[in-house]
């Protein structure tokens, strides 16, 4: 299963709430956003150029061979970038006490291309406490970042102050894929390691123990709800099966019956045939 069911996840606004769109502008599409968002799964990402928070080059194509987790983020927003930066700060650390350290690579890529300089990432990076080693920052001319935001499948609009944008954090595979989007600034943990487990481990993997199976039950049944703006754990997961258990054994009881009676019938004409 590769999608989460009916993930078309609530956009965040990395504004102030109180911003109002730019002149001109039309407002960014939650629907159309979102819809893209997805799309993009399954897409192999490019390998693009970019520059680091030091001002070399910085190639995506070196992070073939593990996992790679993209956070998105323009480093003058003062809201849900950071929030979304330090929650997914606890994830990778639970993800590389599951996993290991080095399982993994992260990247904040900054899309504002004409702010998001090396000297502003790394400020970005010093006031979230990011460690360098292990969590890489980087941005782009507006060419180059343009054609990878749109291999992320990912949204935003100039606003007042700041964009509006989806809050997308993108996991890809060791071959550079889009393997999942994660949304929001307060995911839960689940919805973040389980992807990176089944990329590192495998699939098969996740039934290893009995916290895995409940790990994995919970990430099945964890949806985003839009009208409140986070996860919940869906029930329907549950009653979808227990209808489709109840349903077969209708259905075994009336083919059990049928074979019976289509039995009986047999055994007595043979019966009657013998007499």
């Amino acid at each position: 299963m590769k999608l989460l069911p009916l993930a078309m996840l609530l956009a965040a606004l990395a504004v102030a709430p109180a911003a109002a769109h730019v002149a001109g502008e039309a407002p960014l599409d939650l629907d159309t956003a979102l819809e893209r968002s997805e799309a993009a799964v399954g897409t192999e990402v490019g390998g693009h150029v970019l520059t680091d928070a030091r001002g070399r080059p910085l190639s995506l194509a070196a992070f073939r061979g593990r996992p790679l987790v993209i956070s998105l983020v323009y480093t003058s927003c003062s809201s849900v970038c950071p929030a979304t930066t330090q929650h997914l700060l606890d994830m990778v650390r639970e993800a590389q006490r599951a996993l290991g350290d080095d399982t993994f690579a992260v990247l904040s890529v900054g899309f504002d291309a004409r702010n998001d300089t090396p000297t502003r990432l790394r400020a970005f990076a010093a006031a979230q406490g990011i460690d360098h080693s292990a969590w890489q920052l980087a941005t782009a001319d507006a060419e180059t970042l343009h054609l990878l935001l749109d291999d992320l499948g990912f949204s935003y609009k100039a606003a007042a102050g700041g964009f509006l944008h989806v809050t997308q954090t993108t996991i890809l595979d060791a071959e550079g894929r889009v393997y999942r989007q994660v949304y929001g600034d307060n995911f839960p943990l689940q919805v973040f390691l389980e992807p990176l487990k089944e990329l590192v481990f495998g699939s098969t993997a996740q039934f290893g123990s009995v916290k895995n199976i409940v790990d994995r039950i919970r990430f099945l049944c964890t949806v985003y709800d839009p009208s409140t703006g986070a996860y919940r754990f869906d029930y329907s997961y549950f009653v979808g099966m227990a209808v489709g258990g109840f349903s077969l054994a209708v259905m075994g009881v009336i083919v059990f019956r049928l074979w019976y009676k289509n039995r009986r019938l047999i055994a007595a004409q043979r019966a009657r045939q013998r007499g």
